[in-house]
């Protein structure tokens, strides 16, 4: 998962899409970067790292223009490099800046086609730099003349959707001419549109969250339907059209369990209600299957699943407790690279309060488990706090299957559920009793609140690949590319600048 931000506005925009890629930083924590258009120039910087870390005052005041794009980096195709912090850029047939949330299944095709039919280079190992070039290949094919129109790029789109197979949210930039955004025609990745008005007109936002338009002040509009293209010219109109031969909404289920913020809308269904009624379905299955359990008090391990745990204690009649406190400057440990780290980071992150496991027999509950490295240390904490017995409950089913629409679950063999049964899962981790959420109760809960929704991506759960094209073959090729062999031997942190006309000011701290 990535976080992605274009805005059209009538003002400067780098303010604005530093704040937004701050309530972002959730989706993406290994790079940053921003575009801005003024005219036909860019103006642009990225590196690795946190936003906070990533942007200072002096590159601030080189972000000219009234419109950008912006992205903050969580790597599952390419490398970590810094080279590949996004977004990317090329020159022809127009200037053109793109940003990109998801991951292609078929770039490695693609990355041929490039280089022995549209005559085209690619410079780095990332999926997102093929999509801008298959993006510039086909605004090249369709535009006829100098002068570029929203029915030219609407055609481009189109034949992106032909060419392009996977998850894509995506946003770009063409250079004096507007913002485009699209959605892959299944609408697996997010993507919503925002607006504001002003005295000097009405802005514009494209978004991979509800929570960025909160924060900024922009009025959710709508999501971006699935294979459809929205198009922002530099005046502030905006032109939309729908752009894929088939469509169908089947967003991720993964993004409801655990990627999003709570306080997001995606297509039209609350994060937040979507993990309290995950709470109440997966009290229902313990009520039903679990009814000789005998628990003291219920605690989540935070922050994600907080909502589920509240929620799940108030249908059981128990006590609701918080008994871990979390080191708020340690990152998310699902989407950190390497084993160890994670093992390190998790001991870090989460400290027991003792008097709310001594001597009880505790409930934890977590949003889902992935590699169980989190789970078998968090029960090992409860024990070494002094709990009785420790049950542990995920609010999402066992995850056995790798995802390879964008979120980092590259190996089977690094799957805790894979070829393991729930009682040895529950061996595993330490536990005296481990309880799963069903699948049908999982997706039953987000349709209820949008029935407009036609199926799921729920491929890390059943194995389905709503794309039709993922198969063992491609299975093992992305299990060795990214291995934890491979993403553990990062690249220091580094500077990739592509700044056009870029004033070297004092360094100091970006202030908000």
């Amino acid at each position: 998962m990535c976080g992605i931000i274009g805005i059209v506005g009538k003002n400067p925009v780098s303010q604005l899409l530093y704040d937004g890629l701050l309530v972002l930083q959730h989706r993406g924590q290994d790079a940053a970067g921003i575009v801005t258009c003024d005219g036909n120039t860019f103006f642009m910087h990225k590196s690795n790292g946190l936003v906070k870390d990533v942007f200072q005052t002096r590159h601030m005041r080189s972000l000219n223009g009234n419109a950008g794009i912006a992205h903050v980096r969580y790597p599952t195709a390419g490398s970590s490099s810094a080279a590949e912090a996004q977004p990317f850029y090329v020159n022809s047939p127009f200037g053109i800046v793109l940003a990109h949330n998801g991951n292609l299944t078929n770039s490695e095709q693609l990355k041929s086609e490039m280089f022995k039919q549209d005559l085209r280079h690619i410079n780095t190992s990332s999926d997102s730099e093929v999509l801008l070039n298959v993006l510039a290949h086909e605004i090249e094919r369709t535009s006829k003349s100098a002068v570029l129109n929203n029915d030219m790029a609407f055609d481009a789109v189109a034949g992106v959707h032909r060419r392009c197979k996977g998850a894509y949210a995506v946003v770009a930039m063409i250079a004096d001419f507007g913002l485009l955004a699209f959605r892959d025609p299944n609408g697996i990745r997010p993507l919503v549109i925002g607006k504001m008005e002003t005295e000097k007109g009405t802005e514009h936002i494209v978004a991979s969250e509800s929570v960025a338009l909160d924060v900024l002040g922009f009025t959710l509009v709508r999501d971006v339907d699935p294979g459809e293209s929205v198009f922002i010219d530099m005046d502030g109109n905006l032109f939309s059209k729908q752009c894929a031969e088939k469509s169908k909404l089947t967003p991720c289920i993964f993004e409801y369990v655990y990627l999003a913020r709570p306080d997001s809308v995606i297509d039209g269904v609350s994060v937040y209600q979507t993990r309290l009624d995950m709470g109440a379905t997966l009290a229902d299955k313990i009520k039903r299957e679990w009814s000789d359990l005998d628990i003291d008090v219920v605690i989540p391990i935070p922050d994600t699943s907080r909502p589920s745990a509240l929620q799940a204690g108030l249908a059981l009649g128990l006590e609701y407790r918080e008994g871990f406190i979390k080191n708020r400057y340690i990152g998310r440990t699902f989407i950190m690279p390497g084993q160890e780290l994670r093992k390190k980071s998790v001991r870090q992150k989460l400290n027991p309060i003792r008097v709310e496991f001594a001597g009880k027999n505790v409930l934890l509950i977590d949003d889902s488990i992935v590699r169980g490295t989190t789970s078998k240390q968090i029960v090992q904490m409860a024990r070494d706090a002094g709990a009785n017995k420790v049950y542990f409950a995920s609010a999402a089913p066992p995850v056995r299957f790798p995802n390879v629409y964008g979120i980092d679950m590259p190996s089977r063999d690094e799957l805790l559920a894979t070829d393991r049964t729930d009682a040895e899962i529950c061996v595993e981790i330490g536990a005296d009793g481990l309880i799963y959420q069903d699948l049908k109760a999982l997706e039953a809960v987000v349709l209820a609140l949008n029935p407009n929704i036609h199926d799921f991506d729920s491929s890390c759960f059943d194995g389905h690949y709503v794309t039709g094209d993922v198969d063992s073959v491609y299975l093992d090729r992305i299990e060795a590319l990214r291995s934890d062999s491979i993403q553990t031997d990062r690249p220091p942190n580094s500077t990739t600048q592509m700044d056009l006309n870029l004033v070297d000011t004092e360094e100091e701290e970006v202030r908000v």
